[in-house]
């Protein structure tokens, strides 16, 4: 998201001298995308950010693939996967391609005995069940369902949940996850028909600076490969920080939706994009207002993507038998659209109460093994009378 935003104490000017009360000097970070060209934050650490003490064990975190080509339309049941304590055995992926991994997860106890950080990938992690705090290096920020977090790769964080009962749809993107460039003007500033503004966007409001010594254990996710290292010095010892290059959190109750006449296409529900995919979300909105309008989506065909919808909450019109936490996956090549007798219904509809979160990829998914524990095997012919 290109907006500047600051927190803490920090010098005048970049790369000069920024001295502590003791007269040592603050240790000064770039932390950077895209090479030199990306997005980027300066922050001043109490101690160098590069003290490793020790370098543990690796483990393998590539997904395993059930099916590599994938033709059959599919309704995964998110919330039968099972709940476990450690936040990183919990993410299960279920769709995955080489530029994304969508995860379910359940964590019961927060991540606090260890810090992660994913250098793979930029993370939006969608809160469907919970309440807590996101605590990086870079501050905290708050979360509640309905929100989404957005975490540049390399961002060192742990996460506080307030209770066990906790469900997270997990965007894993080996691309930078921007908001969409038609809602922008060249200088990055959200337009007047953006469904949504810099207002809505709430950046790290609360600064930890710690001073301490010890063996701090960091899992680091590169290759797909967990990496674990101890650092002497706690890594949330930053001092103050300013850049563009930050976490934030955006909340789908904030998104404003686009509706028209008749019914308008799944672009006007676009929130995020990447180079290779883009993530919509569908809010409570009126109905298209033509006097011969079917609300209910036409049938069509993505040829291009494989779309993903992931259902949070209210009453799903397009679709039979879908509950909170269902997924389903219409993959590119065949064409999808409303179940029988479902247009009918919408005729005369005024309005929706869905909310749901649209994952369109630009290349094919494979389908994992978790995913097919949780397949309910018939989704494929749900269109037939």
């Amino acid at each position: 998201m290109p907006f500047y935003h600051k927190l803490g104490n920090i010098p005048p000017k970049r790369h000069t001298q920024f001295r502590q009360e003791n007269g040592e000097l603050y240790q000064e970070q770039l932390f950077g995308t895209v090479g030199f060209d990306g997005m980027s934050t300066n922050s001043y650490h109490v101690h160098a950010p590069t003290r490793v003490a020790e370098v543990g064990e690796s483990v393998s975190m590539t997904a395993e693939i059930a099916v590599e080509n994938n033709i059959k339309s599919r309704m995964l049941k998110g919330w039968d996967v099972e709940p476990k304590d450690d936040y990183l055995e919990s993410r299960v992926p279920v769709l995955v391609n080489n530029d994304v991994q969508l995860i379910l997860s359940a964590p019961r106890k927060s991540l606090r005995a260890y810090f992660y950080k994913n250098t793979d990938a930029d993370e939006l992690i969608f809160v469907h069940k919970g309440t807590g705090k996101l605590r990086t290096h870079l501050g905290n920020i708050d979360f509640k369902y309905g929100d989404y977090l957005v975490i540049p790769r390399g961002m060192i964080y742990q996460i506080d949940f307030d209770g066990e009962d906790n469900r997270l749809f997990i965007t894993e993107s080996r691309q930078p996850i921007y908001t969409p460039k038609k809602y922008r003007n060249w200088f990055g500033q959200l337009l007047e028909h953006s469904p949504f503004c810099e207002r809505d966007m709430r950046p790290p409001s609360e600064l930890e600076t710690h001073d301490e010594k010890g063996g701090f254990l960091m899992k680091i996710k590169k290759q797909d490969v967990l990496h674990s290292l101890t650092y002497d010095r706690h890594p949330f010892d930053v001092a103050g920080w300013d850049g563009y290059n930050f976490p934030y959190a955006f909340s789908i109750h904030d998104f404003e939706p686009i509706t028209g006449r008749v019914h308008q296409p799944p672009p006007v529900h676009q929130t995020f994009e990447t180079s290779t995919f883009v993530i919509c979300s569908f809010v409570p909105r009126l109905y298209d207002y033509h006097p011969n309008a079917i609300p209910a989506p036409y049938n069509h065909s993505n040829i291009d993507s494989d779309e993903v919808l992931y259902y949070v909450d209210g009453d799903f019109m397009s679709r039979n038998h879908v509950e909170k936490g269902y997924i389903s996956l219409h993959p590119a090549g065949i064409p999808h659209g409303p179940h029988p007798g479902a247009m009918e219904r919408s005729i005369g509809q005024k309005e929706t109460v869905e909310l749901a979160v649209m994952v369109d990829t630009f290349a094919p998914l494979k389908v994992t093994k978790q995913a097919l524990g949780i397949d309910d095997s018939t989704y494929w012919k749900s269109w037939i009378d």
